[in-house]
């Protein structure tokens, strides 16, 4: 399908989403007693600006824009505390972080990434994580709490043009 007879949906409002990650990320971080310095919560903002997963260069890229030399160990640091927090998620497999839109609950997810356009789609699913636990452990392993990313076509892309 080409993108002019695509159905054209309403307009999505990331900037209310913003404003949510931002409201939770502050709650997680008063319970958790974790500081949100003015440039986390920054980082927090770009992560979340599109629902897309974005590199640490593509930050310092945003942050650049709004003025200053910010250096790269300051976006890692951020991203770090921001992951540590529960706030993002790390992808592997796309060298990129995505925010967490459920930081208040402890959770391991599953990520369907499309291997064509970047898409991503979380799946929280408590038996898979619970059959992955107890296979790790009959193999003599614990499971850290990296999440499990499967490499897959998206809807879109696996459409005929």
């Amino acid at each position: 399908m080409s993108k002019s007879a695509q159905v054209q949906r309403p307009a999505h409002d990331h900037r209310r989403c913003v404003e949510r990650a931002v409201a939770a990320a502050e709650r997680v971080c008063t319970a958790k007693q974790f500081k949100l310095t003015p440039i986390r919560k920054r980082v927090l903002e770009i992560v979340w600006r599109q629902h897309e997963p974005i590199g640490a260069y593509e930050i310092l890229a945003e942050l650049a824009k709004e003025g200053g030399n910010p250096a790269p160990q300051t976006v890692y640091r951020a991203l770090e505390f921001l992951q540590a927090a529960g706030l993002v998620h790390r992808l592997d497999t796309l060298n990129a972080f995505l925010g967490c839109d459920r930081p208040e609950d402890a959770h391991s997810g599953q990520f369907l990434v499309c291997s064509r356009c970047r898409r991503v789609a979380e799946i929280e699913d408590s038996v898979v994580n619970r059959t992955l636990r107890e296979r790790a452990r009959t193999l003599g392993f614990c499971l850290d709490a990296s999440p499990v990313e499967i490499k897959a076509i998206c809807a879109q892309c696996a459409a005929p043009s």
